[in-house]
């Protein structure tokens, strides 16, 4: 394996995308409808509010990652697209719609993810585990996976609502923690993730193995190219591996603007693979790795693939 440990900084104004970043759009008859559907219902999503490059994909195929609590996010993150400032009021009437998208979607795995709402006395546990029961009510059968904040005194509100996929997202190495995510902390969504994995299989998790209740898979995810080294990458994949976490998403960070954190360096699709490749090694069941992965992007086949073997 290459080992990849220093790199020069590429200015927003002289940032060239490598051709293995370009790729067309194209939409078809689902992306209107898709996107009507959103509009109607009064939902957010974090494919539009965090300029996802895999939307128009996605939203071809009839999926979408719905953000509840809001589009405004109470931290100010490096690296994120995302509205900051005071939370919104919670509506209590978006469980509901989340419910009635998914089923007029007719999904098979829906993504509830939320901005951080450190205002809320729970930090938003609740309206997650509401979004959770309105939608396993209404699509019985659907995968349900959740990207949370890192509400560790309050993550029970949640698993108690019967998820079957926990994510969330470590983000960046232990290093370039108080740069890039300088409200959140390496340890404490390192908890998160170990206190989700140590939780007891939940019976209301769907759909059940050979009847008995399933253990919630614990997913999490990083960005690469924000100036960490391989040797970083390796260790916080260690780390990660020891909380529990099995499923893991490794995508290339791109500056949402010029005020953002630079990006330091561009992974190549082969690199990509030799770091799914030591990931593997390491024990994790499910990996997704490549320049235009990000945390949500086919979640479905991951959860299929790790149920399969």
């Amino acid at each position: 394996m290459t080992i990849l440990t220093s790199s020069k900084k590429l200015h927003p104004k002289a940032q060239r995308l490598p051709k293995w970043m370009r790729r067309p759009i194209a939409t078809d008859e689902n992306y209107p409808d898709v996107q009507k559907l959103l509009a109607d219902l009064n939902l957010n999503t974090v494919c539009a509010s965090a300029k996802c490059p895999n939307r128009h994909e996605c939203w071809n195929s009839g999926t979408a990652t719905v953000m509840i609590l809001g589009d405004v996010c109470t931290r100010a993150c490096r690296f994120c697209a995302v509205k900051t400032g005071r939370g919104l009021p919670v509506d209590f009437g978006e469980p509901t719609r989340v419910a009635e998208a998914a089923e007029k979607l007719n999904l098979k795995h829906v993504v509830i993810t939320s901005v951080t709402r450190d205002d809320l006395p729970d930090g938003g546990a609740s309206a997650f585990a509401e979004t959770i029961r309105a939608v396993r009510e209404r699509t019985p059968n659907v995968v349900i996976e959740v990207l949370t904040p890192d509400f560790l005194e309050h993550l029970d509100t949640v698993l108690d609502a019967g998820p079957d996929v926990f994510n969330h997202n470590l983000e960046t190495v232990k290093r370039l923690q108080k740069t890039i995510r300088p409200q959140a902390s390496y340890e404490q969504s390192l908890a998160t993730l170990r206190r989700a994995a140590e939780n007891p299989p939940r019976p209301s998790a769907t759909p059940p193995r050979e009847g008995n209740p399933r253990k919630i898979l614990i997913k999490s995810g990083m960005m690469l190219g924000l100036g960490e080294t391989d040797e970083e990458i390796f260790q916080t994949l260690e780390d990660l591996y020891a909380a529990g976490c099995r499923l893991l998403t490794l995508g290339q960070y791109l500056a949402p603007t010029r005020k953002h954190h630079p990006i330091e360096r561009f992974i190549s699709p082969e690199h990509f693979d030799e770091l799914a490749a030591r990931a593997r090694e390491i024990g994790f069941e499910g990996v997704a790795a490549g320049p235009l992965i990000r945390s949500s992007y086919r979640a479905d086949e991951m959860t299929h693939k790790e149920d399969n073997g």
